[in-house]
């Protein structure tokens, strides 16, 4: 959520800011703002809305320092004053996360004669600065008492009046880089920002802050100045860019077939690397949203192949109920960005229990690969649409792969049956393939009209439709609910109406049947079913009105394939809909508050 960027150096800093905003435009946002010294004056020029409403107010201004901001509404509507940069008195800052006590700091603060525009954390934290800098005339020794006064979340970038030549950097909870380049150097909230200038760039630790001139950058912490390590983005810039095709969603689905190739070649060669769960009692996966419904795909696969009971828990419930955590417990933390607040949350609450983490996750670096037991990277590179395609089809390949390696060790899956499955795996890449050249804008014109859509599946397909029902709400904004087939009678089916779209996933052979009876249960009441199976199972036509097939693999490889063809319908009915599928509204690509 939110997008930071800071640049200095010796080029203008104004259009370099405004750049990178726009390539930060996936994690959601409803304003944008920026600040900058202007004859060593600090000017700042925020707008409600798109980037584009903020460069129709930029002048022709030059400066070689500016820090930038698109904003996704936590304290206040969306609205200009409650945009950011806030400025109070000498301190200017942008700001991403929540600061949990700001209303103590502000009460005590207005005591203290300070007078508050906006309904913001944010300008809380700014007026905190100030007052903390009036007081010390010390730049170093404020940042370092901030942590003792702040609660909650927050990246910072600083500008002080009376400093103009330097840009000021700390973070808690909420994830900052520190780029270097030839002409400058950057601060921003995630790499995209600054690819067009550099790849190379240092990470920025808990409580750590940078203190960043146009030709140096020295870091600090606990008030002692540290040395970190270079780091390089290994991708290639084009997985930040569209490359071609008319949305990052569509680019990236159809970059799944070479992502799980890529994965799949480095895993089947280094199944050591694969971590091994059968030495603990209690299998938790833990984690939210896409991430948490390719758990519920592991659960069905772990218990089936390795014989151990498995719970899966959204992240916001598991880190507040009472859990039965102890040493024996191995918990699975699921997230791509690394940085979802719930899911930390829940590993270090894991942590205070001795029980033992694994992180799945796509960012190198990031906070769960630092802090869990080990980790486990999908290596999926730059995935910017704000609705997850090939970053959840790798977690779902990822878990298969425990499930699979658990299936070994346990002696469950006999050597024949060892190479099938290999061979499923290497499948993968081609059935994907095959099935991203359908025509699903035929299937989107039955869709696209309805305001609710029905899923409806058994056992892993049910897991499966979670997922394609989510990638239809998110940017269609259609209300789409998923059922357990055999729920609709328990009161579901009393919502279907004439033509009622209703979508059935039918991979799993031992159930079919069952599933199949729900089908002709909805079609005789009107529906328009869409089917979605196993090029093997046969059915009879008078139950479906279309139908897609895909290729019988086993169910470790086939949960995977089966997504694909829903991601795809998700897609053409939002761009039948005309809406901005890549930045759906209301939502962010990186959660990092609760």
């Amino acid at each position: 959520m939110c997008g930071i960027i800071g640049y200095n150096g010796k080029e203008n800093a104004i259009p370099i800011v405004i750049s990178g905003l726009k390539n930060l435009e996936y994690r959601g946002y409803d304003s944008s703002g920026i600040a900058y010294f202007i004859n060593k004056k600090i000017k700042i020029i925020k707008e409600k809305g798109r980037i584009k409403n903020l460069e129709e107010n930029l002048t022709n201004d030059i400066s070689n320092l500016c820090i930038g901001h698109t904003r996704w509404a936590t304290h206040g509507k969306p609205s200009k004053i409650n945009s950011h940069p806030h400025h109070v008195n000498h301190i200017t800052i942008v700001h991403n996360g929540i600061i949990e006590n700001y209303n103590i700091l502000k009460e005590d603060l207005i005591k203290k004669g300070y007078e508050f525009k906006s309904e913001t954390d944010t300008e809380v934290a700014c007026a905190l600065i100030d007052y903390l800098y009036t007081k010390t005339k010390d730049k170093l020794q404020t940042l370092n008492e901030l942590k003792n006064y702040l609660k909650g979340s927050y990246a910072l970038l600083i500008l002080f009046d009376d400093d103009i030549d330097t840009l000021y950097a700390i973070r808690k909870g909420s994830p900052l880089i520190v780029a270097e380049s030839e002409t400058g150097n950057f601060v921003a909230s995630d790499i995209p920002a600054i690819l067009d200038y550099t790849k190379k760039y240092y990470l920025l630790e808990e409580d750590e802050f940078a203190v960043i001139k146009s030709d140096n950058i020295v870091f600090y912490k606990d008030g002692k100045e540290i040395t970190k390590e270079l780091l390089t983005f290994e991708h290639d810039i084009k997985s930040a860019k569209k490359d071609g095709y008319s949305h990052f969603m569509l680019k990236e689905i159809h970059e799944q077939p070479v992502v799980i190739k890529n994965f799949l070649d480095y895993y089947l060669n280094n199944m050591n690397l694969i971590p091994d769960l059968s030495h603990y009692k209690k299998i938790h996966i833990v984690a939210c949203g896409s991430a948490y419904h390719a758990g519920l795909i592991a659960t069905f696969l772990i218990e089936k192949y390795g014989d151990m009971e498995v719970s899966t828990f959204v992240a916001s419930e598991y880190r507040y109920k009472k859990n039965f955590i102890n040493s024996d417990t191995v918990v699975i933390l699921i997230s791509q960005s690394g940085e979802t607040a719930d899911t930390i949350a829940s590993l270090r609450l894991a942590k205070e229990f001795n029980a033992h983490t694994i992180g799945i996750v796509n960012v190198v670096g990031s906070t769960i690969a630092r802090e869990a037991s080990e980790v486990i990277y999908i290596n999926a590179g730059c995935e910017i649409a704000v609705a997850t395609t090939k970053a959840y089809t790798l977690q779902v390949l990822a878990l298969s792969l425990f499930a699979f390696k658990l299936g070994i060790v346990k002696k469950n899956i006999s050597q024949e049956e060892q190479s099938n499955i290999i061979k499923e795996y290497q499948k993968l890449p081609l059935e994907i393939e095959k099935v991203l050249k359908v025509n699903y804008k035929e299937y989107a014109k039955k869709i696209y009209k309805h305001k609710s859509v029905f899923f409806i599946g058994r056992l892993i397909d049910y897991c499966i439709c979670e997922e394609g029902s989510l990638k239809l709400k998110e940017i269609s904004y259609i209300h789409s609910e998923t059922y357990p087939a055999g729920e609709l009678k328990h009161g579901t089916i009393s919502l279907i109406e004439e033509n009622t779209p209703v979508i059935a996933v039918v991979t799993d052979k031992n159930i079919a049947d069952k599933t199949v009876s729900n089908i002709k249960e909805v079609k005789a009441r009107g529906a328009y079913t869409l089917v979605l199976k196993n090029k093997n199972l046969k059915l009879d036509k008078e139950i479906y009105n279309d139908i897609i097939e895909i290729s019988d693999l086993k169910d470790l490889a086939l949960a995977i394939l089966a997504i694909v063809p829903l991601q795809m319908i998700a897609f053409e009915v939002a761009n039948m809909l005309g809406y901005d599928i890549d930045k759906p509204r209301n939502l962010a690509k990186s959660v990092t508050v609760e």
